[in-house]
């Protein structure tokens, strides 16, 4: 790919990007970087401009409005060949489609909703410590993290829990494409992906349609057959983004929080003795360590962006987890605080209209899955050895997290 500051970056960056991030708020919160994928584009570290651009019309998804293809080509998730593909995708959609698409899901994920899978999610939880239990260790995120999200959002949807090892491979393939460091091979992988899974789901959109039940993808399917302005396309593409990103985020908060809290053993301590904070301190361990690191905008329009201006067509590259560490947001920054006053105000499933719609549940899950770790598993340590992260400069979270209890 063409040249980007994160292609440079390796181990070092991925086991601690925030060094990394200092210095380039130090140098400018919104920051112009003329060699950026060789086509220039802004940086943001600042969390008030993030935050500011996060909710801007005059920032949005559909580069292909604003930008040269021959320009979109060189950004890895944004190629005119993937843009294409995700033009039914909400995830990359601007008003109206995306207001239309994300209107016919909102109801699933609503607070009060999500509330009602509070005793199964914790059931789940249970369930899974209870087979880890025996052995005396495991893998974190395989055994734990993995299996908590996948299976709850399948039983949402109305897709086989055992097919979650099936879905894993899918989804590594599918959100290595939206990678800033995405390889030819990486954005083929995404393709083929895409449309196995669109295969796996047509199949099961097919049997909703003859049989339908008590789940999502029925829900759907009853809206497309209404007439409301759902196509095909369309349908698969939601059920795609809801089986990915309903899990992805979670995994990584469970092991991204899990990893935190073993790291610093006296914020452990104080959680384990005092349950209760056990919401507030998700708030915390999503801002200490955001699952999601960064998202691309497209300047729509010329526009202001922090101190400076951004002119139409030119790629932002906002950088959630940097936002997170602002010292003008948020007081001695790296340190872990799970009573800090303003840590519900992390942008870590983003703003404005694409704010996470699964935000809801993953605080669930995440506020349910740590809660039981720490009073099944009191004496939860690291095994020895180094922590092997994701290569991934969007997704953030451990490949693997080997525990001892």
């Amino acid at each position: 790919m063409t040249d980007s500051p994160f292609a440079r970056l390796g181990p070092q960056f991925l086991a601690d990007p925030y060094p990394f991030y200092e210095g380039l708020r130090g140098a400018d919160p919104v920051l112009w970087m003329p060699e950026l994928f060789g086509i220039g584009g802004w940086i943001v570290t600042g969390h008030a401009a993030c935050s500011a651009a996060l909710r801007s019309k005059h920032f949005g998804k559909e580069g292909h409005k604003v930008v040269a293809a021959e320009k979109l080509a060189a950004i890895p998730q944004e190629s005119a060949e993937v843009a294409e593909r995700r033009k039914s995708n909400m995830l990359f959609r601007d008003p109206p489609d995306h207001t239309r698409l994300r209107g016919l899901v909102t109801q699933a994920f609503t607070p009060r909703t999500i509330e009602r899978l509070r005793p199964h999610i914790a059931e789940i939880a249970e369930d899974l410590l209870s087979s880890m239990a025996a052995s005396g260790e495991a893998d974190l995120i395989h055994d734990y993290a993995f299996p908590l999200p996948i299976i709850v959002i399948a039983e949402l949807l109305g897709v086989s829990p055992a097919d979650r090892d099936q879905f894993k491979l899918w989804s590594t393939d599918l959100t290595g494409g939206i990678n800033l460091g995405a390889s030819i091979e990486d954005l083929t992988r995404t393709g083929r992906a895409m449309e196995a899974l669109s295969a796996y789901l047509t199949e099961v959109i097919e049997e909703r349609r003859r049989a339908p039940r008590a789940d999502l993808i029925s829900d759907l399917v009853r809206v497309q057959d209404a007439g409301d302005q759902l196509s095909m396309d369309e349908l698969l593409a939601t059920c795609r983004l809801l089986l990915t990103a309903g899990h992805e985020t979670t995994v990584n908060l469970i092991g991204n929080g899990t990893l935190a809290l073993l790291r610093h053993p006296e914020q452990r301590a104080a959680l384990a003795a005092d349950p209760s904070r056990l919401g507030h301190a998700i708030e915390e361990l999503l801002r200490y360590d955001s699952p999601v690191q960064l998202t691309v905008r497209f300047a729509m329009d010329d526009a202001p962006l922090g101190a400076h201006t951004a002119k139409r067509g030119d790629v932002v590259i906002l950088l959630l987890g940097a936002a997170n560490r602002d010292p003008a947001q948020f007081a001695a920054p790296a340190r872990l605080d799970l009573g800090r006053e303003n840590a519900q105000s992390h942008l870590s499933f983003g703003g404005g209209i694409h704010y996470c719609l699964g935000g809801p549940l993953a605080r669930l899950e995440g506020e349910l899955a740590v809660g039981a770790l720490l009073r099944r598993m009191p004496d939860l340590a690291l095994a020895p050895g180094e922590v092997e992260w994701r290569p991934h400069m969007v997704l953030r979270g451990p490949k693997a997290l080997p525990v001892t209890f």
